[in-house]
Formats: structure tokens, C-alpha cells, sequence
């Protein structure tokens, strides 16, 4: 115990001078991810804050008839105590929160939830007041080590590099319109207006599409689009019907059927460029074919290690969430669910993936908003509790990294790339996903594989990021300048 006359170090002096309040605390727990305080603060606590609060105004206070700070300190407490009120109210819910929830090891995921205004500071007796919070629940880490797993593989052949490259290629073919009907592997431009009944939704105007069998939208899809629009010609109308998702952010349409009306504005086919030397110079100072062949292979390649990593996550989230019963509330799904969308569209960026098949995911994801996000959460939950464990975090060079792979696709600078990640909050949905990579190396490299042959995802899918109900959202991660076209495969001091 310290004498008087001891000097007191920094951390024992701010404990001195804040002592512990002296709390009731009551928890309910509603649900896995819930919990309902009531925080009692007793007599003593709220007047020892007043007592703070009137040390910290009387030397500066402003009465009249008195020169700044010379009133008299009862006189100050009398004239200033109903304006003090809020500040000590303020300052006791804050430090109130804080120690029931440390007290209580809440694993907090939200900012509680109370109403300020209506917490009443008494002239008698105890403060009492209640607040909402949601935490991280309750589980046993389920046994991660030793785990039978499955790793896909897969050598590109020179054919499904062609068909890769001609991809590529078309960003920077030339659209010609032509006068017959539409066949495969044209494109057509569209006027799309949706109606519920009579009552017009939303319209598409002038968006020009590749022909495949389905169109997607951030909350419907027109299913059988190719065979709706072959043989279609300029001034054509088709009729279609789409089902509105059950989580659409229009409440009053989810689950309805709507319908669309496609009008063709024209019918264009796609003729690619010649690899000539000044054409291949351009978009990326490559020396011939091959040299550009070799570049689509490694970005190829690239993606394959995505989908290793994401067949290998799948089948270790599905052991580790297999018990994983506990109930999370929808509110919360729907808060978090545009997070988790941050966190996969940030991911594909990073890995090369074009535009075009990000907004497919997007309108995916959106379109299976609670059920993906219900997955993602428990499979962030049993990671996170397993980087604790093993003391796994993100530091510097992990985000440098990440930054400069968004920042390659997006053929803009690290710097801007991280600007825009700070001011749109997304910084810590890199760190989760840098985090949970993490921990999903540590677990692959304590289980067992079995190589078995990569399937690839048919493309069969076009994507407008248009709500047919008439939510329209915004674009939520920087986008690549030029949807992942050849000069996007050369680093900056490869291009020189």
C-alpha cells in the first residue's frame, strides 16, 4: 500500500483519481447473440461525478456579481446543477457501459443500444437504466486439427487459355450492329421496364448485355434469357416474369411476381481485335502472342488459387459451424450482411477477378442476403475465437498487401486504393478477411488432402447492378478502371 509521501505511478494515480463505480449489474440474455443490462449506479457514484464536474466549473465559473471563478461554491452548484445534469448523466452511462461490460466479459459486436433521453439522472437514491447489446455468443471451439480435407487442381490447357484471352479481348473489341435477329454470343442493347401490375417499379435504359441464359438483377433474375431474345430483332419487345427475392429492401414486393418488358434498342456482334505488335503495346507492352498468352495463364492461375482457397474454406467452416445451432438475430443479419459483401467483393478484387463476374456475386449474395451472411458470421465467430488463441492479428505488410492487389486491378494507386478503404469504414473488413486467411492456413496446414480435379463455374450468368424493385445501391468497393482487361496482368514496373 502506498505512504503519502510515495510517488504514485501514471496508472496507479488515473486509478486513484476514477475509482470503480460501485454497479448492480442484471443480464438477460434473449437470445445467443443478446443481451438485455439493467445497471443500477448507486447515490455515492452520482454524487462524487457531480462532485468531479463542480471541481472542474467552480475555478471557471461565470456568475454575476462574482469575478470568473471567485463565486462561491454553493451558489456555483445551486445555479449550474440542472445544466451539469447532462454532462454527469453522459459521463456515468459511458464509464457505466464500459465497466458492466468488462465486468461481465461481454465479446461485444455492436454499439449498445439505449435511449439517452429517457434515462432520467434522479435528485434521490440510485440511477437505473437499461441497455441492449450484441456479443459474440457462447460455443467450445470445435476440434480443428487433423481435418480430411479435399484440394482441387488443375493444369490450364492452351484451349481454355484462348477462350480466356478472347474474353479479354472482347473489352477492347469492336460492337458492330447488324440487321438480322439475335443469335449466340451477340449482344443486344435494352430498354427494361419493371411493373407490378399496372404500376411501373423501375427501368433499364440503353444497357447493352452479352446473350447468356441468365440475367441477372440485385434482387431477380430473368431465367431462360438467351432462349427469351435469340431470334429477337431491332423494335422487338419480350415478355418475361421474375420472382422479387424474399430479402429485396422493398418489403411490399418480396416474393411477388413482377413483370418486365424487354425492348431491343439494337443487336450488335462483337468482332475481336487483331493482335497486331502496336495492339499488344498497347495494352500492356507485351512483345508478341505469347508473351500475352503466358500473362492470361498467370492470371489464370491466380484465380485457381481462389477457388482452391474457398473449396478448402467451405469444407472447414462446414466442420467447424456443424454445431454451430445458435439462433442470430435478423436485424443484426441485415446490418451485417453489407459488411460481409464488403468482405467477398474485396476478396475477388484481390484475386483479378473482372468486373463482370464481381457483379454477379454481388447481385448473388443480395439476392441470398440472411442465409450468406448467417454462414459468414458463424464462420467469422469460430475463426476469430481461434486467432485469439494463437495470438493471429493483421499487421502493416498484410494490408500493404492486400491494398496493392485491389490496386493492380483497379490500375489506380496504393495510396488512393487505401484513401478510399478509410473513408468508407472498410479497413476493418480487409483486417477480418486478412485474419481469417490466416487462421485458415494454420488449420490447412495441420489437415490431410486428397487431390481431386477442378471443376470450373459455368459462365452462363450477365449481371446489371440495377434493383428491380427500385432500391438502388452503390458501388461499395473501389471498381477496377477497366474490368480486368490484359494490361491488368502486368505489375506497374512490369509496364514499366
Amino acid at each position: 500500500m502506498a505512504t503519502p509521501d510515495t510517488e504514485l505511478a501514471p496508472e496507479e494515480a488515473s486509478e486513484q483519481e476514477k475509482p470503480k463505480l460501485a454497479l448492480e449489474v442484471k443480464v438477460d440474455k434473449p437470445g445467443a447473440c443478446q443481451r438485455h443490462v439493467t445497471v443500477t449506479v448507486s447515490r455515492e457514484d452520482i454524487e462524487r461525478y457531480f462532485k468531479e464536474a463542480f471541481d472542474d466549473l467552480s475555478p471557471k465559473a461565470e456568475v454575476p456579481g462574482f469575478r470568473p471563478g471567485r463565486a462561491p461554491r454553493k451558489l456555483v452548484e445551486s445555479r449550474f446543477r440542472e445544466q451539469m445534469s447532462n454532462q454527469v448523466k453522459g459521463s456515468l452511462l459511458m464509464d457505466s457501459v464500459t465497466q458492466a461490460s468488462e465486468d461481465c466479459d461481454f465479446s461485444a459486436i455492436s454499439e449498445p443500444i439505449f435511449d439517452f433521453e429517457a434515462i432520467e439522472l434522479p435528485d434521490d437514491g440510485p440511477m437505473t437504466f437499461e441497455f441492449d447489446i450484441e456479443v459474440r455468443p457462447e460455443f467450445d471451439v470445435p476440434e480443428w486439427k487433423g481435418l480430411q480435407l479435399e484440394r482441387q487442381d488443375h493444369e490450364y490447357s492452351d484451349d481454355e487459355v484462348s477462350k480466356h484471352l478472347a474474353g479479354l479481348l472482347a473489352r477492347h473489341g469492336h460492337m458492330a450492329s447488324k440487321n438480322g435477329p439475335a443469335a449466340a454470343s451477340d449482344h443486344v442493347t435494352l430498354n427494361i421496364t419493371f411493373k407490378d401490375g399496372d404500376e411501373e417499379l423501375s427501368r433499364v435504359e440503353k444497357h447493352t448485355v452479352e446473350i447468356k441464359p441468365t440475367l441477372s438483377f440485385s434482387d431477380g433474375n430473368i431465367e431462360g434469357f438467351d432462349k427469351l431474345i435469340i431470334g429477337a430483332s431491332l423494335g422487338d419487345h419480350r415478355e418475361a416474369t421474375i420472382a422479387i427475392s424474399e430479402e429485396a429492401e422493398n418489403e411490399a414486393l418480396r416474393g411477388k411476381e413482377v413483370s418486365a418488358d424487354i425492348e431491343i434498342t439494337d443487336v450488335r456482334h462483337l468482332n475481336l481485335p487483331e493482335m497486331t505488335p502496336a495492339f499488344l503495346d498497347r495494352i500492356g507492352g507485351f512483345e508478341d502472342e505469347e508473351e500475352l498468352r503466358d500473362a492470361v495463364r498467370g492470371e489464370l492461375e491466380r484465380q485457381l488459387v481462389y477457388h482452391q482457397q474457398r473449396k478448402i474454406r467451405q469444407q472447414i467452416t462446414a466442420v467447424l459451424t456443424k454445431n454451430a445451432n445458435w439462433e442470430l438475430p435478423p436485424d443484426m443479419l441485415r446490418r451485417q450482411g453489407r459488411r460481409e459483401l464488403e468482405r467477398a467483393v474485396l476478396e475477388l478484387r484481390s484475386s483479378g477477378f473482372s468486373e463482370d463476374v464481381i457483379r454477379q456475386h454481388q447481385n448473388q449474395l443480395r439476392q441470398n442476403s440472411l442465409a450468406s451472411t448467417e454462414r459468414a458470421l458463424k464462420e467469422h465467430f469460430i475463426l476469430e475465437r481461434i486467432a485469439e488463441a494463437h495470438e493471429i492479428d493483421a499487421e502493416p505488410p498484410d494490408y500493404d498487401a492486400e491494398i496493392l492487389l485491389i490496386a493492380r486491378q483497379s490500375q489506380d494507386s496504393p495510396r488512393r486504393i487505401r484513401a478510399r478503404l478509410e473513408k468508407r469504414g472498410q479497413m476493418d473488413a480487409l483486417r477480418n478477411q486478412i485474419i481469417e486467411r490466416k487462421v485458415i492456413d494454420l488449420i490447412t496446414a495441420e489437415a490431410e488432402f486428397t487431390e481431386t480435379p477442378f471443376e470450373a463455374e459455368k459462365d452462363e450468368t450477365v449481371a446489371i447492378d440495377h434493383a428491380i424493385s427500385g432500391f438502388e445501391h452503390q458501388d461499395e468497393i473501389p471498381e477496377a478502371k477497366y474490368g480486368g482487361d490484359a494490361e491488368e496482368l502486368r505489375t506497374p514496373s512490369e509496364r514499366g
